[in-house]
C-alpha cells in the first residue's frame, strides 16, 4: 500500500501534479469570455420571455438531492461526507431536481411559475465521449401547468435559445412520449425483470432480439404486435398516424398521448418551419421520472442532443407539492463551441505610466480611466517600468493643453 501511494506522490510530481483530471478542462481566454458574454445574452432572453433566475447550491444532503430522479443520476453523482453532520451530501449533477425542490418548498408559488438557472454541474464520468464532466448547465423550468401550451412554451424557448447564442446549423427536434410505453405495460401482465430487459433491448434498437424477447413473452398475440410495432415506430409525422393504426386496441391513454405529440408537432412546425421533426415513440429518455412528452434537440454538426427536456409531474411529490412540470437543460460550453457569433469586443485604451507625472496630471488621468471605463472602453494601465502588449488595435492617451486626450 505504500508503496502503490509513493507511485501516486510520483506521478503528481513535477509537471504531471498540474495535469486536470479526464473529462475535466479549464477554460482560458478569449474563450472563457466568449462563454460568459453568450451565457449572459441568453439569461436576458429567459428573463425576456418572463423567467426568474434562481442559484441552487453546489452541494446538498443526498436525499433531497437525489430524491425522485432515478437510478442514473445516482450514478453520477459525486457524495460526500458533511464534517458537521455525518450526513451524507451529494455535488449536484443536475440542476432540475433542484429547481423543483426550490418550487415546491422555498418558493411555494400557487400559479405558474417560471424559473431558470446558468450553473456549473459535476458528473461521476462523461454521459459520451463528447461531453464534459463538468458542463455548464443552462435551462428553464416551468411549474403549474400540464397543458400543451407549456410544452410548446419550453420547446420554443429550447430552440430559440440554441439560436439566439448563434448556433445556426440545420436543427431537428426528436420527439418521443414516455406515456405511450407507460400505458402499453400496463396492459400487460409483465414481471419487473421482464419490465427491465424490455426496457433495456428499446434502448438498443436491435429489432431481432426485440422481437425475439416479445415473442417468448406470455401474454396475447395482440399486445405481441403493440410491441413489435413500438420498436418500429421512429420517422419523420407519419410515424403518428401509423401509431394511431397500430394501437387502436390500447387504452386511452396510449391513444390520448399519440394525439397530443400530433398537436404538439402541428403548433411546432407552425411555428419553426425550418426546423426538422423526428419521431421515436420508444424513446425512454429520463423514464424513471418523466412523465409525460420527451424532446431533444440534434444537429449534424454535433454527434449527440445539444439541449434536451420533457415533462416531469412527479418530482415535486416528495418535496410536497405535485405541481405539474416541463423543462429543457443543455451544456452552455458545447452551444457556444457550436456557435458561429463572434461577441463584438471593447476598444481598449492604453493608459501612459504614472512615471515622471505630476500630481495634477495623475489625478486628473484617473478621472480619464473612470470615465473611458463608464463610456464601455476597456482600460489597460501601464504600470511602473511596464511596457503593455496588445495583439489587438488600440487607442492612446496623451496629454495635450493641461488635459488628456483619447488619440
Amino acid at each position: 500500500m505504500a508503496g502503490a501511494l509513493g507511485d501516486i506522490r510520483d506521478t503528481m510530481s513535477g509537471a504531471n501534479r498540474w495535469l486536470l483530471p479526464d473529462g475535466v478542462k479549464e477554460v482560458l481566454p478569449p474563450e472563457a469570455g466568449r462563454i460568459e458574454t453568450l451565457r449572459r445574452r441568453l439569461l436576458d432572453l429567459h428573463h425576456s420571455w418572463g423567467y426568474d433566475l434562481v442559484m441552487p447550491p453546489l452541494i446538498e444532503f443526498i436525499e433531497s438531492l437525489l430524491t425522485g430522479t432515478g437510478n442514473d443520476l445516482d450514478v453520477e453523482t459525486f457524495k460526500v461526507i458533511d464534517q458537521l453532520t455525518g450526513r451524507t451530501m451529494g455535488i449536484r449533477a443536475d440542476i432540475t431536481p433542484q429547481v423543483a425542490r426550490i418550487d415546491a418548498h422555498s418558493l411555494g408559488i400557487k400559479g405558474v411559475n417560471r424559473l431558470c438557472y446558468s450553473n456549473t454541474v459535476l458528473h461521476t464520468s462523461s454521459a459520451n465521449p463528447l461531453a464534459s464532466r463538468t458542463p455548464l448547465q443552462v435551462g428553464a423550468e416551468l411549474y403549474g401547468h400540464a397543458g400543451l401550451d407549456s410544452d410548446l412554451e419550453i420547446i420554443s424557448l429550447m430552440l430559440e435559445s440554441i439560436t439566439h447564442v448563434g448556433v445556426d446549423a440545420p436543427l431537428t427536434l426528436d420527439l418521443g412520449h414516455v406515456g405511450i410505453y407507460r400505458g402499453l405495460l400496463a396492459g400487460m401482465d409483465l414481471s419487473s425483470e421482464q419490465e427491465q430487459t424490455l426496457f433495456d433491448l428499446l434502448q438498443t434498437k436491435a429489432l431481432a432480439d426485440i422481437d425475439a424477447f416479445v415473442a417468448s413473452l406470455d401474454i396475447p398475440v395482440q399486445d405481441q404486435q403493440m410491441l413489435h410495432q413500438l420498436a418500429r415506430l421512429y420517422g419523420d409525422i407519419s410515424v403518428l398516424e401509423t401509431a394511431t393504426q397500430a394501437f387502436a386496441s390500447a387504452s386511452a391513454e396510449v391513444l390520448e398521448a399519440v394525439r397530443y405529440m400530433q398537436q404538439l408537432a402541428a403548433a411546432v412546425q407552425q411555428r419553426f418551419p425550418s426546423v426538422t421533426l423526428y419521431f421515436d415513440l420508444a424513446e425512454l429518455r429520463g423514464y424513471q421520472y418523466h412523465t409525460g412528452v420527451v424532446f431533444a434537440a440534434l444537429t449534424p454538426a454535433f454527434g449527440q442532443p445539444i439541449a434536451k427536456g420533457g415533462r416531469y409531474d412527479d418530482i415535486g411529490r416528495v418535496f410536497g407539492r405535485a405541481r405539474p412540470a416541463t423543462g429543457f437543460s443543455a451544456d452552455l460550453k458545447i452551444l457556444v463551441e457550436l456557435s458561429t457569433a463572434e461577441p463584438v469586443s471593447a476598444a481598449c485604451v492604453v493608459v501612459p505610466s504614472r512615471d515622471g507625472l505630476s500630481a495634477e496630471q495623475c489625478q486628473l488621468l484617473w478621472q480619464k480611466e473612470a470615465d473611458l471605463r463608464s463610456q464601455g472602453f476597456r482600460v489597460l494601465a501601464q504600470l511602473s517600468g511596464q511596457t503593455i502588449s496588445v495583439a489587438k488595435p488600440t487607442r492612446q492617451l496623451s496629454w495635450r493643453d493641461g488635459a488628456w486626450h483619447l488619440d
